[in-house]
């Protein structure tokens, strides 16, 4: 699996890349109408319950605008807060302050969103069964993405196409699945290979050969039991399709391994933070 790495060069990258589209080509046209240079103390505040993330691209987006800008941090990433609570205290130049701030507060929301989205599966599930995140992500957001998944909770599946065989319905539909399983273990190069299967049938013709993971995709709860049972002796067991909080305990009751969710990354709601003098 490929580490995240969220070095300062690529944290500043992906800041400066933010900026960039706020301010081409004018900059910000009326904070610029602010010529005092008055220093103003505000505070990021969090108007939900939440699990903090993105502090460091936050910390970020007021660095690069003003250096001079004082940055307070009072709530740490993974951090889970209420209604109310102040996340950082920001002092420097007003108009310095406005030209970082929705970089810095779209950061912090959309990470926020996830780790907080994640964190609500996992309680959900229990400590047996693993959350993971899957690709459907943000394209060139996706390492930043996976970091907040961790963050509340989660664990990260593949990063990318490279990581692991993933042998899939599109796949097997253009080919035979024994065979797609058999080549997998012969060019295997030490990565893991995961097969999915949504039937009982597809499971039973690849017993018995050697691979890692099994996921089953969009099965319904007696069928998932029966499969969990079947191959968890064997290999490690993965549901997918489908899945909500409404139902995510139902599916982790059947003692699967993990479930993975596009949705904690593709749909989680950005939580509400502002910055207020």
């Amino acid at each position: 699996m490929s580490k995240i790495k969220l070095s300062k060069e690529f944290i500043n990258d992906r800041v400066k890349l933010a900026l960039a589209e706020d301010l081409y080509p004018d900059g910000d046209v009326t904070s610029d109408l602010i010529q005092n240079n008055k220093i103003v103390v505000a505070k990021i505040i969090c108007n939900q319950k939440a699990i903090i993330a993105g502090l460091s691209f936050a910390k970020q987006a007021f660095a690069k605008v003003d250096k001079k800008i004082k940055i307070l941090i009072r709530k740490k990433d993974g951090t889970q807060v209420q209604k109310g609570s102040v996340i950082a205290i920001v002092k420097g130049r007003a108009n310095s302050i406005f030209i970082a701030e929705r970089v810095a507060l779209n950061f912090l929301s959309h990470l926020s969103g996830i780790a907080t989205k994640t964190n609500e599966f996992v309680k959900l599930a229990g400590k047996k069964t693993k959350i993971c995140c899957t690709r459907k992500t943000i394209p060139n957001l996706r390492v930043i993405q996976k970091y907040a998944v961790r963050l509340g909770g989660g664990t990260n599946h593949r990063f990318n196409l490279s990581d692991e065989f993933l042998i899939k319905d599109n796949h097997i539909a253009s080919s035979d699945i024994k065979k797609l399983v058999s080549m997998a273990i012969k060019y295997q190069r030490r990565k893991k290979i995961t097969v999915e299967v949504d039937n009982l049938n597809q499971l039973k013709k690849i017993m018995g050969l050697k691979f890692n993971t099994v996921l089953f995709d969009n099965m319904s709860i007696k069928n998932l039991k029966t499969g969990v049972k079947l191959a968890k002796k064997h290999y490690e067991t993965e549901a997918s399709g489908n899945v909500s909080l409404n139902n995510v305990k139902s599916i982790a009751a059947t003692g699967v391994n993990r479930i993975s969710i596009g949705s904690i990354t593709h749909s989680a709601p950005a939580i509400d933070l502002s910055l207020e003098i």
